[in-house]
This record gives structure tokens, C-alpha cells and sequence, in this order.
């Protein structure tokens, strides 16, 4: 018998294969049945402090987050497990300078590309695919400017997804878990080491999880195969490879909702509302990645590392847009198999850092090389189809459609990227020092018709730098200036334009940034103001797709992150941004706010450990996010929301078993919101339609058992 990679992610065969695993290791524990209920005990400070948080900051490597001349968030994965949530998209919600809801995401309100802003362990990955938490040890996201440290990229921050590695000593965790739309998870997390000397060691993640939505009738499956292998060649050399392969399915569940010409978005219905979507629209996708690093110490002063990443992404992509007609709610339902299909990433990173000493100046040297080729295609008979058109208080269901092959592909785009960097961090005193970054970067892309012509190409190069400041006045406490300059790929006209397929040349951003970190036993606080300058480009009333004109970022973050006491855990913060179109060719968009971005962000999330049961915590989050444009002239609103969650978790001993139960609620109060409001392109305005936006997920629970053998 022959299993292909989609015969093993059927549901019960990949739920089989779980608690096979699960019975091998459970073979070696002890066969007492007898029930014995007790309290687990809980040490205090078994979270992790997070003011020795340590984060990637490119080819330096890991570095205090506590000491760095940027704004760094670590989603430790103790936050990450308390939530329960799913998609990574979800772990965003409590930074208030992420908008992680569309499909790319981004900080300080500037667009991410689909390839530039976001890793794996370092190495660049597609952002428009699915990925699980369950996957992830912790996620890391550096916001604004980038390009000095990593190479070209939009302003939009840096997001690294941080893969769980092997164990020394062996761990075997099961949960199951059941929820709302009568979906049942089931989750084996093993690891340990392979061999007696403990020289290789393995960490095996298996996930079937599947059930209905939030809808009637629509359909939601997440499965998941992780399996990590770390090496140890010699006591100076490790070797680590990753390879997983996650299906994610979704059908049935809301389209998104665009505006027509002088519309405005009416209040958010009921996302369970049936017939908002169509139940054979959605997403069927498959990724595939697999990655390797070798890490070597020389002398216990210069460390390099050198990394390799193969991802394919297969999507089939069916969803659909709802474009409102009228100001009564009425709309025309359109769905689109014209999108990429195949994504292909090969991603490459070499680094060397160490420490020498030039008089009395002691210097940080990191130098290293980073880039990838990443390759689109298209379905070769995808096409734009109306399926009719129904109302807010009247959805409909329609026909399906005649969708195509999507395995039926061309090769529409190629684009390479390869960037030499080179940084030292000088120190001065211990209370000065500078940190000078930059890299030279050579870009290249190309786009090609159906027929294997090449339409347009573009072939650049630059260099991105940034210089920063530091100052300790006391030991807690990091004061800094970070200036960065940083070059990205131009966009490429959208479908409608007269120049549609062209790229633009490279553009150029600019950041302006002064922060203050202070550690205060357990609790990391933050603080920075920041100015981003970039070219803004849009469809212009000839038709052509160009630059005409600078968006420019104006803002103000805070942030913390750790124990306020012994027993209360915070993660959150707040952000002010003033986004601004300037220098337009029109004066009804001069001035005006940025489409889709509110002046005001905050979100909290706190846990706190209940003193008289020992091993009990209650925990919850606000999230609030203000009122946002939805056209260039700002003539048009969508109104703020906040947003709550609730959960408690439990952590006792069942038949002799570590066992943790945790519930929790998201949108407890179970508020109609608008979320991921976008303009119609990527930068600016594609001549195709004004903003558009989703729904925001209803009340949701989950509740589950895991257990630590």
C-alpha cells in the first residue's frame, strides 16, 4: 500500500498515528492505573524572565533584547500556550504596533511584501501561507526599518518564527481539546535525545485538528507533521535541520467585503450569518519547508552559522469578495482564481561574529551574506467570475463556479535578492556605545506571460544602513537613537493599470527612532518614538501605476512584558500613530490619514496565579483598536472596537500524569466588528475598488487536557 503526503492527513489516519506515537513512549512508563488527584506544585519564577529575553538582530545573532537600539517583542511560549490559539496570524493581538489580521503582516502601519519580512529561524519565508502555532517555540518581531540588518525589506518590521527545537531530556506531551463549531483537536509534542550520549536528539510535533466553524455548514482543518533533528558533530559544531508540512482548510466562513466608488462600510453583521460566504469558498493549502543550520564555535569568541531553506506553498484560493453597491447594504459577490498557486522559496544565510578589542575601544563585529530566490505561479486558466448579487439582510447562496485546475500552472515571477552585511557594535565605556550597520544588496525580477515570454524585468542594487546610539546612565536602564536608511523592491502595477506588470524602480525608506528600556526586577518596560518615511504609489487619474507621493509614520509606542509581582504577569501596550499621505498630485488626498490605520491601538493580556489553589491561574486581555478611513480623502469611516478575552488553566497530577485543563474565550463579549481594512492595492490604490475589509471572528471557546508523561 502506497501513502501519498495527502492520504497521511486524512483525519483518522493522522489522529491513529498520534496516539501510536504516544503509546510507543507510554509503553515505558509505569503501568499503575491507581486514580491519584493532587496539586502540582509551582516554584516561583517558572516563567521566563523577561528581561534576559534574547531575540535574532540579524547576522549579530541573538542579542539581549534589553540592550538593542531597536523596538523588540518576544512572544515567550508560555504566552503562546496560555491562549490556546492556532494560526500565528493570532498570536499578534496583544502588540499594539502589529497588524497581523490580513495576510501579510506589518508594524507601525506600513505594508509587508510577501517574501521580505518574515523567516524561519532567520531564513525567508512566504508570508501568505498558513502556519501553526503549534509549530513555533516563540515569535519575534522587530518593528520598522530592517534593511541594515537583514537586507532589503519594507518598513514593515521583521517577524521571526522561531521553530521548537530538541530537548535533553525526554518530553512527552499529549492534548486533546474540543471547542466551538464542534471542532476536536488532537496534539502530540515528543522529544528527547536519540542515542545514549545524548549527541542527537529529535523533537516531533503531530497535529490533527478539525471540525466546523463558526458558520452553518462551513468546514475548518489544520494538520500538521514538525520534526526537528539536532546533532551534535563535536563539542564546538551542531548541526539542526527542521522539515514539516501543514494542511490548512477552510470553506464556508465570510468573504471580505470591498467598497464600490463613494461608499462606506455600514455596521458589521453577524459573522455567523449564512450565506456571507460561499460554502465551497475558502482556502486549500499545503506548505511544505525543510531547513538546515550548522553552527560552529571557533575559540569561544567568533561563532558562524550557515542555513539553507526549501518552502513550497501550494494554495487554492477560492474565496470570495462581497463589493457593496449602495448605501442599503446591497452587494455584487465576485470570486477570483486568478492568484498565485505555487510559491517557491530557496533562502540562504551565512554569518561570522565575534569580539576584538582596538585600543580601548572593544568592538562587535558580525559580518555575513542573506538572500533568496522566490518563484510565483499562477493557474493558467484562472479567471474572475460574478456569482450573482444579495444583500446584508438577504445573503445568498449561489452556484459554484467553474473553477480550474490549480495544479494547471505557469511560471509568472521570479524575484532574487542577495545582500552582504556588515556590523560593529562599538563600546566605549559601559555606558556608550554605537552600533553602524549596513548592506549591500543586489535585486533582481522578472514577470512572464503564459506563454513563457518575458513580459518585464528589472535588475537594481543599494545599500541600507542605520547608525545608533546608546546610552546606560544605570545598569537597568538602555537610552538610544537609531537613524536606518533601507532600500526595497519597487511594487509592480496591479491588473487594470496602463502600465500593469511594470516594476517600479527600488524605493527608499527612512526611520527616525529614540527609545528607552528599563528592567525592573522581572518586568521589562519600553518605550519609542519614531518617524517612517516611504514612496507612495497608486493608480493616478491617467491611469498609470507610479509614485505620487510619501507616506509618512509619525508614532509613539510602549510596551511591557513580565512579572509585576510574583503572581501577575502583563504583556501589552498602547501606540499612537499619525499615518500621513504628503506631496499628492491632488489636494483632497494631501495630509490626509492613511486608509485602513487608526490613530489609536492598545491591548493588554495578564495572567494571575491564584494564591489559594496551588497550580491554578485565571487570565484574560483587552484589545482596542480606533477608528479607521477607508479612502485616501478621508471621507469615509469605520468606527473602533474593543475586544475580550477570558481563560483559566490548571495544572495537577492525574494518575500519576502532569495534567493542565485551560479554557478560554475569545470575544467574550461576542462584538460585530470591521478588521484588516486595506486599500485596494498594495501600496495604494490598484483603479479596481476603494478599501475593503473582513469580518472579525465571533465568541469563540476552547477547552482542553494535556498531559506530560
Amino acid at each position: 500500500m502506497k501513502l501519498t503526503s495527502r492520504a497521511l492527513f486524512q483525519p483518522s489516519l493522522l489522529s491513529l498515528l498520534i496516539f501510536s506515537a504516544l503509546q510507543a513512549q507510554g509503553a515505558q512508563q509505569n503501568s499503575d492505573q491507581t486514580l491519584v488527584v493532587s496539586a502540582a506544585p509551582t516554584a516561583a519564577h517558572t516563567r521566563e524572565d523577561a528581561t534576559q529575553k534574547s531575540a535574532m538582530l540579524g547576522n549579530a545573532g541573538k542579542q539581549p533584547v534589553r540592550n538593542t537600539p531597536f523596538s523588540i517583542q518576544s512572544l515567550s511560549p508560555e504566552l503562546m500556550k496560555q491562549q490556546q490559539l492556532k494560526s500565528v496570524s493570532d498570536l499578534y493581538r496583544y502588540m499594539p504596533s502589529v497588524q497581523g489580521d490580513g495576510a501579510r503582516p506589518q508594524t507601525r502601519g506600513m505594508q509587508g511584501s510577501v517574501v521580505q519580512n518574515s523567516m524561519i529561524d532567520g531564513l525567508n519565508v512566504v508570508s501568505t501561507t498558513d502556519y501553526a502555532a503549534e509549530q513555533f517555540d516563540h515569535i519575534e518581531v522587530l518593528n520598522g526599518l530592517a534593511g541594515s540588518l537583514y537586507g532589503p525589506a519594507n518598513p514593515a518590521g521583521l517577524f521571526n518564527f522561531v521553530a521548537k527545537r530538541a530537548t535533553d531530556l525526554p518530553q512527552h506531551r499529549l492534548t486533546v481539546a474540543g471547542g466551538s463549531g464542534g471542532n476536536h483537536k488532537v496534539a502530540a509534542d515528543l522529544s528527547g535525545p536519540l542515542d545514549q550520549n545524548d549527541r542527537l536528539r529529535y523533537r516531533l510535533n503531530l497535529l490533527d485538528d478539525e471540525g466546523g466553524g463558526y458558520v452553518s455548514g462551513s468546514k475548518v482543518r489544520r494538520q500538521l507533521f514538525s520534526l526537528a533533528l539536532d546533532a551534535s558533530l563535536s563539542d564546538r559544531t551542531e548541526l539542526e535541520t527542521n522539515f514539516s508540512y501543514y494542511h490548512y482548510y477552510d470553506k464556508g466562513l465570510p468573504g471580505k467585503f470591498a467598497l464600490g466608488n463613494g461608499l462606506t462600510f455600514p455596521a458589521a453583521p453577524d459573522p455567523k450569518k449564512a450565506g456571507l460566504g460561499q460554502y465551497y469558498a475558502g482556502d486549500d493549502n499545503h506548505t511544505l519547508t525543510a531547513g538546515l543550520h550548522l553552527k560552529h564555535d571557533f575559540d569561544g569568541n567568533w561563532q558562524g552559522e550557515i542555513g539553507v531553506l526549501r518552502q513550497i506553498a501550494d494554495r487554492e484560493s477560492t474565496g470570495v469578495t462581497n463589493t457593496f453597491t449602495d448605501r442599503a447594504g446591497h452587494y455584487t459577490t465576485t470570486t477570483s482564481s486568478a492568484t498565485a498557486s505555487r510559491f517557491t522559496i530557496n533562502s540562504y544565510m551565512a554569518n561570522l561574529n565575534g569580539e576584538v578589542d582596538t585600543g580601548w575601544i572593544h568592538h562587535q563585529i558580525a559580518t555575513g551574506v542573506r538572500g533568496f530566490v522566490w518563484k510565483n505561479m499562477n493557474p493558467a486558466h484562472g479567471a474572475t467570475s460574478t456569482l450573482g448579487s444579495a444583500s446584508l439582510d438577504q445573503p445568498l447562496r449561489f452556484d459554484q463556479p467553474d473553477y480550474p485546475d490549480f495544479t494547471d500552472r505557469y511560471h509568472s515571477a521570479t524575484a532574487t535578492q542577495h545582500a552582504f552585511l556588515l556590523s560593529d557594535n562599538l563600546q566605549f565605556s559601559p555606558q556608550w556605545s554605537l552600533l553602524l550597520a549596513g548592506s549591500e544588496s543586489l535585486l533582481s525580477s522578472a514577470n512572464y506571460a503564459k506563454t513563457g515570454a518575458r513580459s518585464s524585468a528589472s535588475s537594481n542594487s543599494g545599500f541600507s544602513g542605520s547608525a545608533s546610539l546608546m546610552y546606560k546612565p544605570v545598569d537597568p536602564l538602555t537610552l538610544y537613537v537609531t537613524w536606518a536608511d533601507s532600500l526595497q523592491q519597487g511594487d509592480t502595477a496591479p491588473a487594470g493599470a496602463s502600465n500593469a506588470g511594470n516594476i517600479l524602480a527600488p524605493y527608499r525608506s527612512r526611520q527616525v527612532e529614540a527609545g528607552a528600556k528599563l528592567a525592573v526586577n522581572r518586568l521589562l518596560l519600553t518605550a519609542a518614538l519614531f518617524e517612517i518615511k516611504r514612496p507612495f504609489a497608486y493608480t493616478n487619474s491617467s491611469g498609470d501605476y507610479a509614485v505620487d507621493g510619501e507616506q509618512r509614520n509619525r508614532g509613539v509606542e510602549l510596551m511591557a512584558d513580565g512579572d509585576l509581582t510574583d503572581a501577575l504577569h502583563l504583556y501589552g501596550g498602547m501606540t499612537w500613530l499619525d499615518p500621513r499621505l504628503f506631496d499628492t498630485a491632488s489636494a483632497t488626498t494631501d495630509g490626509k490619514q492613511i486608509v485602513g490605520l487608526p490613530r489609536y491601538t492598545a491591548s493588554l493580556f495578564a495572567a494571575w496565579d491564584l494564591p489559594g489553589i496551588m497550580g491554578a491561574d485565571l487570565h484574560g486581555g483587552a484589545r482596542y483598536v480606533g477608528q479607521r478611513p477607508t479612502d485616501n480623502t478621508n471621507s469615509g469611516w469605520v468606527s473602533g472596537y474593543t475586544t475580550l478575552d477570558a481563560g483559566a488553566a490548571w495544572k495537577t497530577r492525574l494518575m500519576q500524569t502532569d495534567t493542565t485543563f485551560r479554557l478560554d474565550v475569545t470575544n467574550l463579549t461576542n462584538r460585530h466588528y470591521w478588521t484588516n481594512i486595506v486599500p485596494g492595492g498594495l501600496n495604494g490604490y490598484s483603479g479596481a475598488g476603494y478599501a475593503s475589509a473582513s469580518i472579525g471572528a465571533p465568541r469563540q471557546l476552547q477547552l482542553s487536557m494535556q498531559l506530560d508523561f
